[in-house]
């Protein structure tokens, strides 16, 4: 039977989870500022990075620059969870997730860069929602939520690439620290789902659906 953690434990616990919300948190909000609407960055023609005859980038700018980074490295292999003991040649540990790369590559080229006008503002409010929950635990749980679903497509098609040079790990993190953020809905402590929480609790009891979806996102 699990015994009841000391105060002084709970408290780091909770200040850890605290620490980790307002940190993720704010690194989405980092990154509103690069991809303003409405153009999120763009040139004025919304052109997206490619690759030349030599697979050498040319690069654009703001959103349309990432997304075609993303593309591009789609029709590439995609090792991930990679381990080189010895940092030379080939690693001795990799997954080969090219497929979810050449996934991700399709939906890019057949939903997202012919509908960027729209699709950018999609983007852009997901993140700038992810900052405002988290970092006042506001339905923490609905934040750690998009989090997951931004967090593994920027994983799925960044993480690892040469050029630029995108550390595998920062993206792998970033999932990691979402899924904990939905797992804990971390709004309950000294965020506004603490305030929040009791409150739709009342209405929940009495039946109403909407009430209970919403406590569960506290």
């Amino acid at each position: 039977m699990e015994q009841t953690l000391p105060r002084w434990e709970q408290r780091v616990r909770g200040v850890v989870l605290v620490l980790a919300r307002l940190a993720l948190g704010y690194l989405f909000f980092t990154q509103l500022f690069w991809k303003m609407p409405p153009t999120f960055g763009c040139p004025a023609d919304f052109a997206f990075t490619t690759a030349n005859a030599e697979g050498r980038l040319q690069r654009t700018s703001g959103l349309c620059d990432w997304i075609g980074v993303e593309q591009v490295w789609s029709q590439r292999p995609r090792p991930f969870f990679v381990a080189n003991f010895d940092n030379q040649g080939p690693p001795e540990i990799a997954l080969d997730l090219s497929w979810a790369a050449q996934l991700n590559g399709g939906f890019l080229t057949n939903v997202v860069m012919p509908g960027i006008r729209w699709f950018g503002w999609l983007v852009w409010l997901a993140e700038a929602w992810i900052f405002v929950s988290l970092f006042f635990g506001l339905f923490s749980r609905l934040g750690g939520l998009v989090a997951i679903g931004i967090s593994a497509q920027l994983m799925i098609g960044l993480a690892g690439i040469s050029s630029p040079y995108e550390w595998e790990w920062s993206y792998n993190q970033m999932v990691v620290l979402s899924l904990l953020m939905f797992a804990f809905a971390p709004g309950r402590i000294f965020g506004m789902d603490a305030w929040l929480r009791p409150r739709l609790a009342a209405t929940a009891g009495r039946g109403n659906g909407l009430a209970r979806l919403l406590f569960w996102l506290t």
